[in-house]
């Protein structure tokens, strides 16, 4: 008799990630020689630039990288980081604030297993990442959603954040440049949260900012500018995204320094400190040559254009403009209960399905967001592809009756 071993409590709460999910659905119609475009997978196709490599073989070559890091990361890496914030953002951190983690999805995971407890709550507003929920529940904590929709361009509004707040509440977890959506806050509507914000002390904001540099909107605002909020604010961010670094791993957080601590602490007994050699790059990533990551914006820009015209031209497919991040967040909805050659298209997971197995484009559907309306595609491709991509779309769609 086979006995297996039953997985934990805690991890049959977690649902798999949508969007790892898909990129390997997609990676298995290639291997049987389908020509699939992937558009599934939030990661720039650009190379890191030359001189943040050129950083890394140095640091290889100079043997002073070999050994453990420290678990909060390197002492210059992380004056570096207070010198991007201060540069950026108008913020004064100083090292005992900042904690390196092995990319920002763990600087997430840090604040939230160190602070959460069973019954506490976290606001998130939806469409949201994938990841933000289900960390939560690993904690025994509970996700409260705020709904929004794409009239809406996908932001809550402060009078739904006041409504959301309770005493269990204990963080509120939002993107801006945002995963899927690519809204961006404003100023203005920042500061509407921060006086919801002033009445309830006892909610903190992780502010998940690693889409910052791919804003199209101009200067990217943090909340932790706020000075009512700057003790009360997690700023996370990373260089997978503005940099083209998604394969080196490097996120780090920004906190008050009781918060930096305690993640400190925990990430002593889970990972220790990060790769050596790449926190040794991310010194020149952060003070070095920017001009490689105006050029990756510029060009996410041109392709968000070329795809918002390429929608427009698919009937019933409704989209907001995304302001930043490279990913459009349509509306498919009206092609829920369709069907092609007699099988049904319930929802956006048969339809991101559908699109895979008959269009050969690989997206991922909007329900692992928390938008089961929604696809959400990625245009960190080629133009080429995404013409490609795009035109294998509206003639898939145009095939459902």
């Amino acid at each position: 008799i086979e006995c297996m071993l039953p997985t934990s409590d805690t991890l049959n709460r977690v649902s798999e990630s949508a969007t790892i999910k898909m990129a390997q659905l997609s990676r298995e119609l290639s291997a049987k020689g389908v020509n699939v475009i992937s558009l599934s997978l939030g990661e720039p196709d650009f190379t890191t630039p030359k001189h943040i490599k050129e950083a890394a073989k140095q640091a290889i070559d100079s043997g002073k990288y070999d050994s453990y890091s420290p678990i909060a990361g390197y002492l210059d890496l992380r004056q570096a980081i207070c010198e991007k914030l201060k540069r950026d953002n108008n913020l004064e951190y100083k090292p005992e604030n900042i904690v390196v983690s092995t990319g920002a999805k763990q600087s997430l995971a840090n604040v939230f297993i160190s602070f959460l407890n069973e019954g506490d709550e976290v606001i998130i507003p939806a469409p949201f990442w994938v990841s933000y929920p289900e960390q939560v529940k690993l904690c025994n904590a509970t996700p409260v959603y705020i709904p929004t929709t794409v009239d809406a361009d996908f932001k809550i509004t402060a009078e739904q954040l006041e409504k959301a707040i309770t005493p269990k509440t204990k963080f509120l977890v939002y993107s801006s440049p945002s995963n899927p959506t690519g809204a961006v806050y404003t100023r203005e509507e920042l500061e509407s949260f921060v006086a919801v914000l002033e009445k309830h002390p006892h909610v903190y904001v992780i502010s998940d900012e690693i889409y910052e540099h791919i804003n199209y909107t101009g200067k990217h605002v943090s909340i932790a500018e706020f000075p009512s909020m700057k003790d009360r604010t997690i700023v996370v961010n990373g260089q997978a995204k503005g940099y083209a670094m998604t394969g080196w791993r490097i996120g780090y957080m920004a906190a008050p320094a009781y918060i930096a601590k305690a993640c400190d602490k925990l990430q002593g007994q889970i990972t220790s400190g990060t790769n050596s050699v790449a926190q040794h790059a991310t010194i020149t990533a952060l003070l070095g040559d920017q001009q490689p990551t105006y050029a990756f914006r510029e060009a996410f820009q041109k392709r968000r254009d070329l795809v918002l015209g390429m929608l427009k031209e698919i009937p019933n497919v409704k989209c907001n403009i995304p302001t930043g991040a490279f990913y459009v967040f349509p509306d498919v909805s009206a092609y829920f209960g369709k069907d092609f050659n007699g099988e049904p298209i319930k929802d956006a997971d048969d339809l991101a399905l559908y699109l895979l197995h008959e269009g050969h484009v690989a997206a991922v559907s909007g329900t692992g967001f928390g938008a089961p309306e929604c696809i959400r595609f990625s245009y960190a491709a080629s133009e080429e592809n995404l013409i490609e991509a795009f035109t294998r779309v509206k003639n898939a769609l145009a095939k459902l009756a």
